[in-house]
């Protein structure tokens, strides 16, 4: 089966659905809000789940991802907690995690695109469904046509608010990231670390031209924000542990980005509607306790583009991609806020000796298991 697409959203999820209806054989066109593509954003984490999809997709990011074998989890005074075994991930499931500038992933998901898929600069916000045909999208001053539509308009989804006008939509986790890039290279011993405090945590990830990102969560009301959010971490995390100090002294004030955790608590009754789907964020927006927010977009890429390929009405697609990534991505959801329950949001001295000690007594293969028992997915073939 072949046909059109307009898919809403520029982001990673939205560009690797394009890319994959191209494979097997749509026509595409992808709707962006934004008039150019920036390519900020700071860095991203993919497990094995992620990569296998780019793979199925075409897509290649070895030379732009660092592969992360050493690290783990720390407490604020440099005390290690857990480790994190890349090399036995690696035995498991044939590649470590791996890190990757945002930006970078981006252009390389564009590049795999023809220029005239991208239109700029149009914001879609709801469709005209009429019967069982063709959707007409507005863009512009104009009207497309297309037999799907994917909502990857993320987690403020307006397309999902239209399917599902009584879903309450996303709500605030409880806490608040901020993150950057450094501007410069940072010498570090290891390629990933995440400390946990009380009611807060701060990760870093290494890059392959030797710069990182850092990113610090931590609870607080939703919409706080800082005049110098630069300066404020380094009140709130200077006096952690090495690399923590370094990390925030090698970035520029105006790279730091600031965004409140908004979640879908209130799982979606569905992930397709008539010849909608929702996709990415728009579909099961979480909490980055796993890692697995980009990885489950390219999954859902991968696997919407395999059902339209092999069955013979869009509808038969549809219910078929709703069926296969529901229970998994809405597993995963739920996975992430409890991970980050029993990690991040814990702020009672008591409760974080006690997770403190529990984790310093797992065995090293705890982490690895819980690590396997998301990112052991393989994609459907695809052309």
């Amino acid at each position: 089966m072949g046909g059109s697409a307009v898919v809403v959203g520029g982001g990673i999820g939205g560009l690797a659905a394009a890319i994959g209806l191209r494979l097997v054989g749509w026509e595409v066109t992808v709707v962006e809000r934004a008039a150019v593509l920036a390519d900020v954003g700071a860095g991203i984490s993919l497990h094995a789940n992620g990569i296998r999809a780019l793979n199925a997709l075409g897509v290649d990011i070895g030379a732009a991802a660092r592969p992360q074998y050493t690290g783990g989890t720390r407490a604020p005074d440099g005390r290690r907690l857990a480790r994190m075994d890349g090399a036995a991930l690696e035995r498991e499931l044939g590649t470590p995690i791996v890190g990757i500038p945002r930006a970078d992933l981006h252009r390389l998901l564009r590049a795999a695109l023809p220029a005239e898929c991208l239109v700029m600069g149009a914001e879609v916000t709801s469709v005209d469904r009429g019967g069982a045909g063709r959707v007409r999208v507005p863009v512009g001053d104009g009207v497309r046509e297309a037999d799907v539509v994917v909502a990857a308009d993320g987690v403020n989804s307006g397309l999902r608010a239209q399917v599902f006008p009584h879903h309450p939509g996303p709500a605030y986790s409880g806490s608040t990231v901020v993150r950057a890039i450094t501007e410069r290279p940072v010498e570090l011993d290891t390629d990933f670390d995440l400390t946990w405090g009380g009611g807060a945590e701060f990760g870093h990830i290494a890059f392959v031209d030797g710069r990182a990102e850092w990113h610090a969560v931590y609870n607080a009301p939703a919409g706080v924000r800082h005049e110098d959010a630069l300066a404020e971490m380094r009140r709130r995390f200077g006096g952690w542990h090495d690399p923590i100090p370094t990390l925030l002294e090698a970035t520029r004030p105006d790279a730091v980005l600031h965004h409140d955790i908004h979640e879908l608590v209130t799982p979606l009754p569905a992930f397709a509607a008539g010849r909608i789907a929702l996709l990415g964020d728009a579909a099961h927006a979480m909490t980055p306790h796993l890692g697995q927010g980009a990885c489950q977009a390219l999954e859902d890429a991968a696997v919407l583009a395999a059902a339209l390929a092999a069955e013979p009405t869009v509808e038969a697609a549809l219910s078929r991609y709703d069926a296969e990534r529901r229970p998994r991505s809405q597993s995963v959801a739920r996975a992430a806020r409890r991970a980050g329950r029993m990690g991040q949001h814990l702020a009672h001295p008591l409760a974080v000796a006690v997770r403190d000690t529990a984790l310093r007594l797992a065995p090293s293969r705890a982490t690895v298991r819980t690590v396997l028992r998301h990112a052991d997915w393989r994609p459907p073939r695809l052309g």
